[in-house]
């Protein structure tokens, strides 16, 4: 739920950027739940992830009023930034999980529930916000539709992908989101992003990338 209202208030590329800090907070909670070890080379991976994200949040008391103008207003940016990040904090800790069952429980049964509760959730919440009803446009129904078939389906491969190959090797194809992002927002939307994210997702994968690698070194060893 973070995750689709990030994108929904903030640009395609910054909530994407953003969500991608999830490899490093994967090892901080690795660490805390599963006893990893938290080496000196996660701690500049994190240093890496939080500088990404504020050269995409640039809060004003750093760049100046200036520098925080986005395309919507600075409040409804930040707000989307909030859920992007709250959305890393979330994907990490069903990382960790994962890691923690491995393949005791089969990966369509973690799919099952992850489809039974949201649908749960989505209509309680739904209720309570007075937003339950079908969209009028049979365009939107064939997005919401796509949305479904998509989003189940990058789950189930994601969740098959850690389950039957290393942590690195997995992060380190994810890192594709960024780069799709990037074009699928210039080609659909006509939106350039600016230097201020290409510079914080240059931090970011960076930081990702060199989480994965030094994940799977360590495995390997």
């Amino acid at each position: 739920m973070f995750a689709y209202y990030a994108f929904q208030a903030t640009s395609l590329a910054d909530a994407t950027v953003i969500s991608f800090s999830c490899p490093v907070l994967t090892s901080i909670f690795a660490c805390i739940f599963l006893k990893e070890k938290y080496s000196p080379w996660d701690v500049l991976f994190t240093l890496f992830t939080i500088v990404g994200v504020i050269l995409i949040v640039r809060p004003p008391f750093l760049f100046g009023s200036d520098a925080a103008e986005v395309n919507e207003s600075y409040s409804v940016h930040l707000k989307g930034t909030f859920a992007a990040v709250a959305h890393a904090v979330f994907a990490a800790m069903t990382l960790v999980i994962l890691r923690k069952m491995g393949k005791s429980v089969d990966y369509f049964l973690s799919i099952w529930y992850y489809v039974i509760l949201g649908l749960t959730e989505g209509v309680i919440v739904l209720f309570i916000l007075g937003e339950w009803r079908l969209p009028y446009c049979g365009l939107d129904r064939l997005y919401l539709i796509l949305i479904g078939l998509f989003g189940l389906g990058g789950q189930v491969f994601l969740t098959k992908g850690i389950q039957i190959e290393k942590a690195g090797p997995v992060a380190l194809m994810r890192t594709m989101d960024v780069v799709f992002a990037f074009i699928f927002q210039i080609i659909f939307f006509n939106d350039v992003p600016t230097w201020w994210t290409v510079g914080g997702a240059l931090c970011v994968v960076a930081s990702s990338t060199g989480a994965a690698i030094h994940k799977w070194c360590q495995s390997s060893k």
